[in-house]
């Protein structure tokens, strides 16, 4: 049995959660979250709080179980406060910029790459530090993980695009004799 399905999400105020078939939406003071759910948990929202339960006792069920909470517990928390993820570019000549609803970088390459910004997501780019929030953790995640793709860090010179908190483990270059 599930630990984190046992328990009951506290729906704080505020905070309006509606469900349509399948589909749960949270909205909240900064945006509104929808995400399509699987038949396989019933939820049911009571008056100030969201159960789920399985309704087959086999092990795909109770396996989604836990995670069904977790990602209603991130869609309510992400329309109360947005997650935020930061970029660090580092090199010379590495450049970023928002225009409008793209980046533009410039990465060293013969071109420059242009990558579209997705509605819910907002973006910023200041000096070598790239700012993107929104209220959608996986959404926020997976764009900055293929924004980070582009130029990924090497571990010479640490040139290239990191997380804020990430260490580059540096490598020794050539020796001269």
């Amino acid at each position: 049995m599930s630990r984190i399905g046992k328990q009951a999400i506290a729906i704080p105020k505020g905070i309006t959660v509606t469900q349509s078939g399948n589909a749960i939406t949270v909205s909240g003071p900064k945006g509104k979250n929808t995400k399509i759910f699987r038949d396989d948990i019933s939820i049911t929202i009571e008056n100030s709080a969201i159960v789920l339960n399985i309704k087959r006792n086999d092990k795909f069920s109770k396996s989604l179980w836990g995670t069904y909470v977790s990602h209603i517990k991130n869609m309510i928390k992400g329309v109360e406060t947005p997650y935020q993820k930061k970029l660090i570019l580092e090199g010379v000549g590495f450049k970023s910029e928002v225009k409008g609803k793209e980046f533009n970088f410039a990465l060293g390459f013969s071109h420059p790459v242009v990558v579209p910004i997705p509605d819910t997501i907002t973006a910023t780019a200041e000096k070598n530090v790239i700012t993107i929030s929104g209220v959608d953790k996986e959404l926020v995640g997976s764009f900055t993980a293929a924004i980070r793709a582009l130029k990924k860090p090497e571990p010479y010179k640490g040139k290239g695009m990191r997380y804020e908190n990430e260490v580059i483990r540096r490598k020794q270059g050539k020796k001269t004799v």
